[in-house]
């Protein structure tokens, strides 16, 4: 697979009021991280609500949309291996990796591997609907095989336009991707330890079956840096109904560089 960061990331024909398409001139980064089965066009929104100051880009995973051709990666390190050598460091802007689900976990092994690079190490990982590590270790080993179970699996948890499942043409295309990124989170074993220093922040919704308060919380072990959680309304796909505020929120902590997250410990758990 080509390490150009063309074929990795998307970018969406956002622009500044009636000004010039935002891009490269934006004051900070964020790339983002889709959940199982997702697509970088489910970071559209987001995107909106931070141009634009901030630049958004969305990984594109191989098996899907554009890169419908390609193989899905069963293995999170090794799809890991590659956005961090397509990303590489930062162009200078502060920088933060956002996922939500599985993307979450990948968000969290491209942040390790990029930090392991001079001036790599993102300012900012936020980590949605998602346990963390220690937490996941045991719920994620069951793989449903079955179409009709990983459709079931997939309804329940909400997310995902029914329309896909209507359309037998359709469910036909994307059911590849999903199976391959449930057999991906089935084999992750996670990178243990604290190997962060940046700020982690953990979100979640409050009927989030996926995640609750506690399992999230865990992602404070995972860096020497600040943490804090911030809880919303909503189940596992939470972050629809609450764009505006996330972007909010990233806006408000993203220039780690300059100390506004701070480097305290204890966790601060606010309700959405």
């Amino acid at each position: 697979m080509s390490r150009s960061r063309d074929v990795w990331l998307r970018r969406f024909p956002v622009t500044a009021g009636a000004g010039a398409p935002i891009g490269g001139g934006a004051e900070c980064e964020v790339v983002c991280f889709p959940h199982a089965g997702g697509s970088a066009s489910s970071w559209r929104p987001l995107a909106l609500a931070l141009s634009p100051a901030v630049d958004v880009a969305a990984v594109q995973y191989p098996g899907r949309h554009d890169r419908l051709r390609e193989a899905p990666v069963e293995d999170l390190h090794r799809l890991a291996d590659l956005i961090a050598e397509a990303l590489g460091p930062s162009d200078g802007r502060p920088r933060a990796l956002l996922g939500h689900s599985m993307g979450a976990s990948l968000a969290y092994e491209v942040a390790v591997r990029l930090a392991r690079l001079p001036g790599g190490e993102p300012d900012l990982l936020v980590v949605s609907g998602r346990r963390a590590p220690a937490a996941a270790r045991w719920r994620d080993r069951h793989v449903p095989l079955g179409d009709a179970e990983l459709v079931e699996r997939v309804k329940r948890l909400g997310g995902t336009d029914s329309a896909v499942f209507d359309e037998p043409e359709l469910l036909e295309l994307v059911l590849p991707a999903l199976r391959g990124d449930y057999l991906a989170l089935a084999s992750y074993e996670d990178t243990a330890g604290r190997p962060l220093t940046c700020p982690v922040v953990g979100l979640t919704g409050d009927r989030d079956p996926e995640a609750s308060v506690e399992e999230v919380e865990a992602w404070g072990e995972h860096t020497s840096g600040a943490f804090r959680t911030r809880v919303f309304t909503g189940g596992h796909f939470f972050l629809d109904d609450h764009t505006e505020e996330v972007a909010a929120l990233v806006r408000d902590l993203l220039p780690a560089r300059a100390g506004r997250v701070g480097r305290a410990r204890p966790s601060t758990n606010v309700p959405g």
